[in-house]
């Protein structure tokens, strides 16, 4: 058997694997934020089309005249919905007429009218009595889920200078998530 010598190849410039490839706990940490936040921007992608798609938005409590079943300081999904689709014991939100704020009750009857019109009376769980007349109407807002508390932090992120704080740091993220890194 014949030992003729191998040239050598010259690699300088390739770097020599000195074992199994490891990345560092700081890579990882990046990794995970930058996963996480693009599922947090997808869920928020998926909510936001859905929203539009399914004609649902979001009301605050500011009154506790539905206590105890949905307390001041709540956050609660709505759905709009035709008057037809109107039943004893839904909790609606309906215009009271220009230049008021709306109004949130229970409905506790529901009299077609024609021409697609409603009246329905409603009353807040808290209040002794019904509200002081009908409200006549052709679609409502449907309480679809509500959640405790969640209106006064939605409220106070609504100012200003934490909107503010919030288009910064993720203006921050957006540029941290595409500036380039070192190939390890």
């Amino acid at each position: 058997m014949s030992t003729a010598a191998i040239p050598a190849l010259d690699h300088e410039d390739e770097p020599v694997p000195t074992g199994p490839h490891r990345r560092s706990v700081l890579s990882r940490i990046e990794d995970g934020a930058l996963t996480l936040l693009a599922l947090l921007g997808v869920v928020c992608i998926i909510a936001t089309i859905a929203a539009f798609a399914l004609n649902i938005s979001l009301i605050m409590f500011k009154t506790g005249s539905m206590s105890p079943t949905i307390p001041t300081g709540s956050l609660a999904v709505v759905r709009q919905i035709p008057a037809s689709d109107i039943k004893v014991d839904d909790v609606t939100t309906v215009s009271r007429g220009e230049g008021q704020l709306p109004v949130t009750h229970r409905v506790v009857s529901v009299t077609p009218i024609g021409g697609g019109s409603y009246s329905i009376e409603m009353k807040g769980d808290a209040n002794d009595s019904p509200d002081a007349r009908p409200y006549e109407v052709t679609e409502v807002k449907k309480v679809l889920w509500h959640a405790p508390g969640l209106a006064y932090a939605v409220s106070a992120v609504s100012q200003p200078e934490y909107m503010a704080a919030i288009t910064v740091v993720a203006s921050l993220l957006v540029v941290w998530a595409f500036w380039p890194r070192k190939q390890q």
